[in-house]
């Protein structure tokens, strides 16, 4: 597995294990054969209601605390932010059954968002998170809370994939040092991810799968992966991704893909609503 140094010199997966959508029964079973694979990080949230599945099976894989890092994320709290904030991450590490998580992200920069930074970097100061950072920060509102603070977030968490590449964020956080982090690297299957042409060409140049080549593709950019499946045989090939290298030939190809396809518009205002409005 490689690692990345992230801003405060902890070491984090560049390859995790996302449990976006899965029931909190079966994430138990899923994380557990996720760590028995092999991997070493798990990517949970507080509104996913599975962090107590991702607790038991850490509980009951064995594996030193230390050497698995969990990451949650805080919801809107559209109040009192500062107070809220720090009661959520101990309610989240209640469930999670542990004493501290080693990434907690800020899931939306909505709501009392300057309030809840202020209560995360004391949350870190304390030790009961080894690092904070952010998850679908776009650039401006990045820089705001950058210029703001005292404490520059780790890891910023977007949605990133062939369709929607992002090079000017890429740039942006490397810029920062700030660790970017797909989620849905895959597309969530959507625009057709798994029959695209040009991804089957050079999947098959590689003797890989159209996933793989995807997952590589992100990683050679540096950006960290949170691939989602409950399947086994799925886990295996997301994670075994080091053993090839993309080309100058492959990378070029892969980039007439860019389109901007969203999954999930942060800068909609209906969007923003109903993330308003639901309750974590």
């Amino acid at each position: 597995m490689q690692l990345t140094q992230l801003n405060n010199g902890i070491e984090m997966p560049m390859v995790g294990f996302g449990v976006f959508q899965v029931s909190d029964e079966e994430t138990e079973k899923a994380v557990l054969s996720a760590l028995k694979i092999g991997y070493r990080l798990l990517d949970t949230a507080a509104v996913y209601g599975n962090e107590a599945g991702v607790g038991r099976a850490i509980k009951a894989s064995g594996i030193p605390r230390e050497e698995i890092f969990v990451t949650t994320k805080l919801w809107i709290q559209r109040e009192h932010g500062y107070e809220n904030t720090k009661k959520s991450l101990a309610d989240s590490l209640e469930r999670l059954g542990l004493d501290y998580v080693d990434l907690y992200l800020m899931h939306q920069p909505f709501g009392d968002v300057h309030e809840q930074w202020r209560a995360m970097e004391d949350l870190y100061k304390a030790g009961k998170t080894r690092a904070i950072g952010v998850s679908n920060f776009h650039m401006d509102r990045l820089m705001d809370l950058i210029t703001c603070h005292n404490i520059v977030p780790a890891v910023n968490q977007i949605e990133t994939h062939p369709f929607y590449q992002r090079e000017a964020e890429i740039a942006f956080h490397k810029e920062l040092g700030v660790v970017q982090q797909a989620w849905g690297p895959l597309a969530e299957g959507k625009f057709g991810i798994f029959d695209n042409p040009i991804l089957t060409a050079i999947a098959q140049k590689h003797g890989k799968s159209v996933a793989q080549v995807v997952l590589r593709w992100l990683n050679q950019h540096g950006v960290a992966i949170i691939p989602k499946s409950v399947k086994e045989s799925r886990m295996i090939e997301n994670r075994d991704i080091f053993s090839f290298t993309l080309d100058e030939q492959d990378l070029a190809q892969i980039a007439t893909l860019n389109c901007d396809e969203i999954i999930f518009n942060h800068r909609d205002p209906n969007m923003v609503k109903w993330l308003a409005e639901h309750r974590g």
